[in-house]
């Protein structure tokens, strides 16, 4: 969450909200917010935290954890009509990459504006593959995998 914050100006530029959910009370939040969050990133909130203490929001997207009444870790990358274009859930114990949230949010958007798919570990400026029925079985011709670098 803490990288999320230090880095929401860049979701700010590619016209993306976050919204942090989680069955923590809005009190919880605030103490959070004061003590643990601004002393690991140096800055308040700057996006809104909301609570689920029912597990209703969880419940709808399917992350609730019934046996220990709280949201899994999860991210979805959702589109202004609603829809869900990418969804990763986490255990505790693995930290979420605000780079590659960042990455997927911007392969979605390439992919919007021009339909050109996005391959493995694109990034933005990158060759894509245009999305066509003919290129089934002729994507090798045009995109690899990255090689290790060698070391």
């Amino acid at each position: 969450m803490a990288s999320l914050a230090v880095r929401y100006s860049e979701f700010q530029r590619l016209n993306a909200e976050i919204l942090a959910i989680s069955v923590d009370s809005v009190y919880s939040h605030k103490i959070w917010n004061e003590i643990e969050l601004s002393n690991m990133a140096g800055v308040g909130m700057p996006f809104p935290m909301l609570t689920d203490e029912n597990g209703s929001i969880g419940r709808a997207y399917d992350v609730y954890d019934e046996q220990h009444g709280k949201d899994l870790r999860g991210t979805f990358i959702i589109d202004p009509n609603g829809l869900i274009h990418g969804m990763e859930l986490l255990a505790a114990y693995i930290g979420r990459s605000s780079e590659e949230i960042l990455r997927q949010l911007q392969a979605f958007q390439n992919y919007t504006l021009s339909g050109e798919l996005a391959p493995a570990d694109w990034h933005p400026g990158e060759k894509t593959i245009i999305e066509a029925i003919e290129k089934s079985g002729q994507i090798w011709k045009e995109w690899k995998p990255k090689k290790e670098n060698p070391t």
